[in-house]
């Protein structure tokens, strides 16, 4: 798979979010998509899912993707909002088997292979003791392991999740990074927006640093979390070491 954004150009509300991003990701990879608040994270991932109007261009495959089909767009692409909720009050079997609907035929019930998508998505996502409640009895941060296995099972080559772990606790957070570490690992591409730097540093291929609308880095987590980078960008003075899952950031003072 091949994603190619060239001169991309987002408003929101009349503002200028994002201001000629380009960039290009091919096969396999865990990319994430870090910097500060408000500098166009979720503006770029929603623009990818097209979810919003903007101007240049987004292609999958050479395909650009505001042409494709509906349901070729659904199948090609999974998109997990920051904070997605579920207010309907379905079984967590139920809800992630939702995951399925861009591969389900008109008025046909699901086939074999969906409740082995199924299955697989939930072990993944650690929710298999849940199948049968409801979700709405469950805790915000097991909606969003629910959330994700929905995501998960469309098994989609394009996986677009928006700060996934901001809900969960320590080890759920590992958790869900070690998934979508495995999901790109298993021949797809993965997009995450992610605040926790050091989960950025420890379980991405690659980093793209938004700053004010534009790429400001791109590399690998090494080249781009770099203290110079984490001082004009972050505007923080932060210590930098470490060699391969060892590798961490930790900020020890504004600037």
């Amino acid at each position: 798979m091949r994603l190619s954004i060239s001169d991309l150009h987002a408003s929101l509300g009349g503002a200028r979010i994002l201001s000629g991003v380009s960039l290009n990701l091919d096969g396999a990879c865990f990319v994430g998509l870090i910097g500060p608040n408000g500098v166009g994270k979720t503006t770029l991932v929603r623009a990818i899912a097209n979810l919003i109007p903007f101007e240049g261009g987004i292609a999958i495959d050479g395909a650009a993707i505001g042409a494709m089909e509906a349901t070729t767009r659904a199948r090609t692409l999974a998109y997990l909002a920051q904070g997605a909720e579920s207010h309907w009050p379905l079984t967590v079997e139920r809800l992630v088997e939702l995951g399925r609907l861009p591969h389900l035929e008109p008025f046909r019930a699901p086939q074999p292979a969906d409740k082995v998508a199924v299955e697989r998505a939930m072990r993944a996502a650690d929710i298999e003791m849940f199948r049968n409640r409801n979700v709405l009895t469950l805790s915000g941060g097991e909606r969003a392991r629910v959330l994700l296995a929905r995501a998960l099972a469309v098994e989609a080559p394009l996986l677009l999740v928006d700060e996934p772990v901001s809900s969960l606790d320590p080890y759920h957070q590992l958790g869900v990074m070690e998934v979508l570490r495995d999901y790109a690992r298993a021949g797809r591409m993965v997009i995450a927006v992610l605040h926790d730097l050091s989960l950025a540093a420890r379980f991405c291929d690659r980093l793209v640093l938004l700053n004010e609308g534009r790429i400001h880095a791109d590399g690998t987590p090494r080249e781009v979390l770099s203290a110079e980078n984490l001082r004009a960008v972050y505007r923080v003075a932060a210590e930098v070491g470490g060699e391969g899952e060892s590798f961490s950031v930790m900020p020890i003072a504004r600037i």
